[in-house]
């Protein structure tokens, strides 16, 4: 399935990337680092990812495009309801301290990746932290072109590099089965 319309991928309950559980990159850098402040999590799906961060106590909302996601998520985490918001990315407002995201900019088409960058560096107050896992090798079944699109790291640093400031950048030790060595954790502090 070609993926253009998220809603009708959870409609027709095509979400391969819902593990059931919050991202394994994610999960290792909080278990060694500390977050504080108001975070969003876009492309937040069925909420895993805001969920694990409210555990530990981060003021943490989630953002999808898909009201399918934002109904799953709302099932899923009845408790935290009210964290998670129907709205596109690019048209969403508001000011946070950090962003955390898995593979949410790879889920967009390669020519969207400037406007990605300048939407996230637009919610984040200055010196804000964007947490991101990228796929930097997505698996594809020969002739499938994406979502999800990869991106080298190169290309992040240039991508990034006019409004950001990478200060962490690694393969993550921890990912879900099949996806080792396929993605790049970026902690990026907006200029």
């Amino acid at each position: 399935m070609n993926i253009t319309d998220w809603n009708q991928a959870y409609q027709e309950n095509f979400t391969p990337w819902d593990k059931g559980l919050p991202a394994p990159p994610l999960v290792e850098w909080l278990e060694n680092n500390t977050l504080t402040g108001r975070v969003l999590v876009p492309g937040c799906g069925a909420g895993h990812d805001v969920a694990h961060l409210v555990s530990r106590g981060i003021d943490a909302h989630g953002l999808d495009i898909a009201p399918l996601a934002v109904e799953r998520a709302r099932a899923h985490y009845p408790q935290l309801a009210e964290r998670f918001v129907c709205a596109d990315l690019f048209e969403f407002r508001g000011e946070y301290d950090a962003i955390v995201e898995h593979t949410c900019l790879c889920a967009l088409p390669p020519e969207w990746r400037t406007k990605y960058r300048d939407a996230v560096a637009g919610l984040l107050k200055p010196g804000g932290l964007l947490i991101g896992v990228f796929f930097i090798n997505p698996e594809m079944d020969p002739g499938e072109s994406g979502p999800p699109f990869g991106i080298t790291q190169d290309e992040l640093s240039g991508l990034f590099a006019p409004r950001f400031e990478v200060l962490e950048s690694c393969i993550p030790a921890k990912a879900y089965p099949g996806r080792e060595e396929r993605e790049c954790l970026r902690v990026l502090k907006r200029h």
